[in-house]
């Protein structure tokens, strides 16, 4: 692999190391650069890469987020507990014993939330996501997406002034409300979207706090990207040229470490700021998208 396109995967792994984590859609950000940049490789390994370097991104989520995600620990148990636990288990101590002294059950309830979630896009993703791609993934339907979500931006934190967030930690996301944010990340099916930037929306509407729509939005896409990621690699077959795989690993270290940024960086701001100014960066970006390949396509 050359030194110039190494340059071009290290672009790309910036733009989907931020554009994945801040509500302004990677796709919309990954068609543009696309067109500027392309790398020497098929088609088809290129689809595969823009998937499968959002692994990249979800893993910062991993490592910033480990002691809020793992759900094992190995504490000792008190007397006092064992026999708590005997009065009221009284048909699977064993199993009752275990999972007291190794699972940390709070957090066992949010990846079951999480997973909830995830159900959603699962059942309407999965079955028409050949379909969605080939009838939404062109330049006037994700500036159209880019446009709008950026409007629902700026008119929902004008409204989200006068309110109090009802939620604001982990614990207190029922599973209705879980449910909720995933028929909202059905909405990012459709190119332009932006994953985070539809459960975000949704997380404030039914009351959360900004910070808790985000923190739910990066762990809500473990699971989805690790299952796309899954997907694509299965579609794909498991045979690389060693210039694919360095294609691939650089990819992914620089979608990681930009992520690590990218994630504390927004959730410092959100704690000072709303989300209006991501609302017309989108409005920017859409006129600038939808003008572009139309004049392209006049001079073509």
């Amino acid at each position: 692999m050359s030194i110039f396109e190494l340059i071009k995967v290290v672009i790309l792994g910036i733009v989907e190391g931020i554009t994945e984590w801040l509500p302004i859609s990677s796709t919309g950000h990954l068609i543009l650069v696309d067109e500027f940049i392309k790398l020497n490789v098929s088609d088809r390994f290129m689809q595969f890469f823009l998937v499968v370097i959002q692994f990249g991104a979800i893993l910062a989520v991993v490592v910033l987020y480990w002691n809020k995600l793992w759900p094992f620990y190995n504490r000792p148990i008190s007397k006092e507990r064992q026999n708590r636990i005997r009065r009221e288990n009284k048909f699977s101590l064993e199993i009752a014993m275990l999972v007291d002294r190794f699972c940390d059950r709070e957090k066992w309830m949010l990846w079951f939330k999480i997973l909830v979630s995830c159900l959603p896009a699962i059942i309407i993703g999965l079955p028409f996501n050949s379909f969605i791609e080939k009838k939404f993934n062109n330049y006037i339907v994700v500036s159209f997406m880019l446009v709008l979500y950026g409007i629902f931006f700026i008119v929902i934190e004008k409204y989200n002034k006068k309110r109090v967030a009802k939620i604001n930690s982990l614990a207190d996301i029922s599973f209705t409300s879980a449910l909720i944010i995933g028929v909202f990340q059905v909405l990012a099916l459709i190119p332009g979207t932006s994953r985070s930037g539809a459960t975000i929306i949704g997380g404030i509407l039914i009351g959360w706090s900004r910070t808790l729509s985000a923190e739910f939005t990066f762990f809500l896409g473990i699971p989805v990207m690790f299952g796309a990621s899954l997907l694509k690699l299965v579609k794909f077959g498991f045979h690389f040229t060693i210039s694919e795989l360095m294609i691939l690993g650089v990819g992914l270290t620089v979608s990681f470490l930009v992520s690590l940024l990218t994630i504390k960086f927004l959730m410092g701001y959100i704690k000072k700021h709303d989300f209006t100014v991501f609302g017309w960066y989108r409005i920017f970006l859409g006129i600038i998208v939808l003008l572009y390949f139309a004049f392209m396509n006049i001079l073509a």
